[in-house]
């Protein structure tokens, strides 16, 4: 209950900090399948499809993405570096989908500055995160999407809301988020119950085909 509490009562209170200080707040919204559909099939410029396939299928943050180089892409092996940051602390490989590759290959045949990042502004220099939240903006009017409420970081928790679905582990899925904590992850699963639902579906088949055997008896000892 004291987690849930604003700053200046605990303070008044005399109350001791909660230690989960992230623990009361919640995910960005992921966009519904339909309106992930509807995004896809609009025509977009070659950069700001190509942003926005990155994020929805490598799971990147968009900090992670807007310092991205072209040296750290690998479309023959659909692997993305990603290097350690002040925020991870930690390197990590993800992995593209073909479309997203596609959407790259698109992408460097439009693009004619002469700049080691993938993404980048007027000047030659890697995109600032305005502009990237200014452009998805404006493909999400096009989409008519813009009062979903859906920002950037939705593609990176749609990402993960959609592969838990698809029955990736926790485990799978944290090393690709760059979590350091399987308990962040966790918080994934709890936007969705499609994971829970096939594993249950999957458990009874067994069940109902009569193929649970042995005693349960020694589950039971103590």
């Amino acid at each position: 209950m004291k987690e849930n509490m604003p700053a200046r009562w605990w303070r008044k209170k005399k109350f001791a900090r909660p230690r989960t200080s992230n623990s009361w707040r919640t995910l960005p919204r992921a966009i519904e399948p339909d309106d992930v559909n509807r995004l896809l099939r609009k025509r977009f410029t070659p950069r700001d499809k190509c942003m926005i396939l990155m994020l929805l299928r490598s799971g990147m943050r968009i900090s992670e993405l807007l310092a991205l180089r072209l040296e750290d892409i690998s479309l023959r092996k659909h692997t993305v570096t990603i290097h350690e940051s002040a925020k991870t602390r930690n390197g990590r490989i993800t992995y593209l989908g073909e479309d997203a590759c596609k959407a790259v290959r698109k992408w460097m045949k439009a693009r004619k500055a002469n700049t080691k990042f993938l993404l980048y502004a007027r000047g030659e220099t890697s995109m600032s995160y305005s502009t990237a939240r200014s452009s998805f903006a404006n493909c999400l009017r096009r989409a008519r999407l813009v009062r979903k409420g859906y920002t950037l970081h939705s593609l990176r928790h749609t990402f993960a809301s959609e592969l838990l679905c698809a029955g990736m582990p926790l485990e799978s899925l944290q090393i690709l988020m760059g979590h350091s904590d399987i308990e962040v992850t966790r918080r994934y699963a709890r936007l969705t119950d499609k994971a829970l639902e096939k594993d249950y579906l999957e458990a009874m088949k067994i069940i109902e085909r009569g193929a649970v055997d042995g005693s349960y008896r020694s589950v039971y000892q103590i």
